[in-house]
């Protein structure tokens, strides 16, 4: 029978909990170098990656075991960000906010085998499109994004978008890059071929991530400074025409982040890093059902199913 969890990222204890979902409760904490901020399960479900921001590591984690086997550094990780994983498992991408860089680790030897400098403020994220072709990276000080070709694993462009990015994904489509602007609080949305900006959105008060349900029905926002979820239909009709719409914002804790769905969109999970909490919120009613309990200042989030 197979398992669900939680893997949370306690950012001012410097711990993982591992909640399970059966019972909504931790089943297991580990300690972590300083300051652990985002995370990333391998296609395989073998292995979680953790950046640890400003131990300037990052943790390896076996999930059979939940237990670090292995950690990674560099001269040049300062404050080590943002993961993402390529479809077939076989390379890490890691964004260095302060040092300006793009890491690409060997995942079967955990090995840095390239860095690439972005050249832009504050790289912070990664977000990889739905084919694995192309990488997004935020720089939150040059209000733009970075594109990188993963098979050539070389930069290809950088374009403007709002105030302070940090929120970036690839709608399921492939078509449609959302973008979280934190400091002008809106969402942008981008057609990936042309780069044109289709449609520009006020959400709430400091938006940082963004989350797609499988299905691509809707886009999850957390907005930091207001507490609360923008839900946007990324598909909304009114009137004969269809458009991405906010068609709900609910509260949850103080200062939400990290969030990520389960393996059917059934459920969405908020973490909320000053109520030391994270929320469920079920997709069909889109309510928040309620809270489990972590460690102190939870951020970063993932889904493991094993």
């Amino acid at each position: 029978m197979n398992k669900e969890y939680l893997i949370v990222l306690n950012k001012d204890e410097d711990t993982v909990s591992f909640v399970n979902l059966t019972n909504q409760l931790v089943e297991k904490t580990i300690e972590t170098d300083y300051n652990p901020h985002e995370v990333v399960v391998t296609p395989d479900g073998k292995k979680t990656y953790v950046t640890c921001s400003l131990g300037n590591k990052i943790n390896i984690i076996d999930n059979d075991t939940f237990e670090i086997i292995k950690k990674v550094e560099h001269e040049d990780f300062n404050f080590p960000h943002g993961l993402g994983v390529t479809n077939d498992g076989q390379k890490l991408y890691m964004a260095s906010t302060y040092s300006e860089k793009v890491f690409i680790i060997d995942t079967a030897t955990d090995s840095i085998e390239k860095v690439i400098p972005t050249y832009q403020k504050y790289s912070h994220m990664i977000s990889f499109s739905p084919n694995g072709e192309t990488v997004y990276v935020p720089n939150i000080g040059s209000d733009n994004i970075t594109v990188v070709n993963v098979n050539k694993e070389e930069i290809i462009n950088h374009f403007p978008v709002g105030k302070g990015p940090e929120g970036v994904a690839v709608h399921p489509n492939g078509k449609e890059l959302y973008v979280a602007n934190q400091e002008d609080n809106t969402l942008f949305v981008i057609d990936t071929e042309s780069l044109e900006t289709l449609h520009k959105r006020r959400i709430g008060t400091c938006p940082i991530r963004i989350v797609f349900s499988p299905n691509g029905k809707y886009a999850l926002i957390p907005n930091r400074e207001s507490g609360d979820l923008s839900i946007i239909d990324t598909k909304f009709e009114l009137k004969g025409t269809v458009k991405p719409w906010e068609v709900k914002r609910i509260r949850v804790g103080v200062w939400p982040g990290g969030t990520v769905f389960n393996e059917d969109g059934s459920k969405a999970f908020v973490a909320n890093n000053k109520t030391n909490d994270v929320s469920i919120i079920n997709m069909e009613t889109l309510e928040e059902e309620g809270r489990i309990k972590v460690g102190i200042h939870p951020d970063g989030i993932a889904y493991l199913k094993k």
